[in-house]
């Protein structure tokens, strides 16, 4: 069965640089072309046109070329208005270039192969424990679970990404430090490429977070974001302009370290109150009045009991300490990086609604920032666990749709 990742998302291609040579102008137009079907889904030629900013004649040459070489198809759409001819619907074909989409998480590995347009073809997640936590037992099952998905689908992937909760070098796929998984130095991007045979880049999670919300969530409207991932330790991905915030080689992102509580709990990281010992698994877990080792599930049940009761007010709910400490964060967040949206991802996003509701009001209320741009929107991430293997996929066809 498969299904397809949502999210809408306009824009068209900045113009070919005058003076390019003909065969460039036709790369670059190719590429703008798949990669707005890719984003947003098919459309006619005439749309294609208008928003690419190219004549009838270029887009129908590229077109033309990209159905002969079987990478797009053309149908009748299937509501038509008007008496005339109907503009024909351009369509990607999902298996005309796959990519391979790896999300390895603290308790599980979850995997996708993902065609052109986000079409899921297949997936496979196993789950990860002390022993099979090892760079190499991880390295060793994506190998043999890739090639299992690839025999099964009969497809080939042209290029991998890896999503990784650490401190990961942009440049080769270098993990620094995982420190909930019990990783240090760790080659990922380069053992990754030999064992699976194609270019396979490594990001961190939170930064892939972004990125899914960017191209098909929350922020599919928004150039300037920060996606805040709580999991076992809590992550950020900032996009500021439309691009995304990476910092010296790619390490960017750590707001779990932001000193919130001077004198609190102590973090791994070698200092006491980071904000994550207040907002992560492990804090909402005492706030619900579990144990810091509850799994996983029984935690998102919790909070979907709280959601579906009568709830108090904030002040007298169980989560009230909690949802002072993750607006206090989230102050800061805002006044440093003046987000249009932040998204709250992973057990955040499972949150019951007045408690998201208060956050937001002491944001609005407590961050200066917030107050000059009229109130800074703080959502829910739609896309659930599925937003790191969504980034992961559309960072693997960056270099693809341009190579199609």
């Amino acid at each position: 069965m498969t299904r397809t990742w949502g999210g809408d998302v306009g824009g068209g291609a900045p113009a070919v640089t005058a003076g390019a040579r003909p065969d460039e102008a036709r790369r670059h137009n190719r590429a703008a072309l798949l990669r707005r079907l890719h984003v947003a889904g098919p459309c006619t030629r005439a749309t294609l046109a208008t928003e690419l900013g190219l004549n009838r004649s270029t887009i129908k040459a590229v077109v033309d070329g990209l159905a002969e070489a079987g990478v797009v198809t053309e149908a009748v759409p299937a509501q038509r208005n008007g008496a005339g001819r109907p503009s024909l619907m351009v369509l990607p074909e999902p298996e005309a270039a796959v990519v391979l989409a790896i999300d390895v998480r603290v308790e599980q590995v979850a995997m996708a192969m993902v065609g052109i347009g986000g079409q899921v073809l297949g997936r496979h997640s196993w789950n990860l424990h002390h022993r099979t936590r090892t760079p190499g037992e991880v390295i060793t099952h994506i190998a043999e679970s890739a090639q299992l998905l690839a025999d099964e689908l009969a497809v080939a992937a042209r290029g991998a990404a890896v999503s990784v909760p650490g401190v990961v070098r942009r440049d080769d796929g270098f993990v620094h430090e995982a420190p909930n998984l019990g990783w240090r130095d760790v080659a990922l991007g380069t053992r990754l490429a030999a064992v699976l045979r194609i270019p396979v880049q490594v990001a961190n999670d939170a930064e892939l977070g972004a990125l899914a919300e960017h191209v098909r969530g929350e922020a599919h409207d928004v150039d300037d974001l920060v996606y805040i991932s709580a999991d076992r330790g809590v992550g950020g991905g900032v996009i500021s302009g439309g691009r995304p915030l990476r910092g010296t080689r790619g390490y960017v992102g750590e707001i779990g370290h932001l000193v919130v509580r001077p004198g609190g709990r102590a973090c791994y990281c070698g200092n006491n109150g980071c904000w994550e010992t207040e907002v992560g698994e492990a804090a909402l877990c005492r706030a619900l009045g579990l144990p810091e080792d509850t799994p996983r599930g029984v935690v998102i049940a919790e909070l979907r009991a709280l959601a579906e009761a009568p709830f108090p007010a904030p002040s007298a709910g169980p989560l009230d300490e909690f949802a002072e400490w993750l607006a206090t964060g989230l102050v800061t967040v805002v006044n440093v990086t003046a987000p249009d949206l932040v998204v709250l991802g992973d057990l955040l996003a499972a949150l019951p609604p007045p408690i998201v509701d208060h956050v937001r009001e002491q944001v609005h209320a407590r961050s200066l920032v917030s107050r000059a741009v009229g109130g800074t929107r703080i959502e829910t991430s739609p896309l659930g666990r599925d937003a790191k293997l969504v980034g992961a996929a559309e960072l693997a066809f960056e270099p693809v749709l341009g190579a199609v």
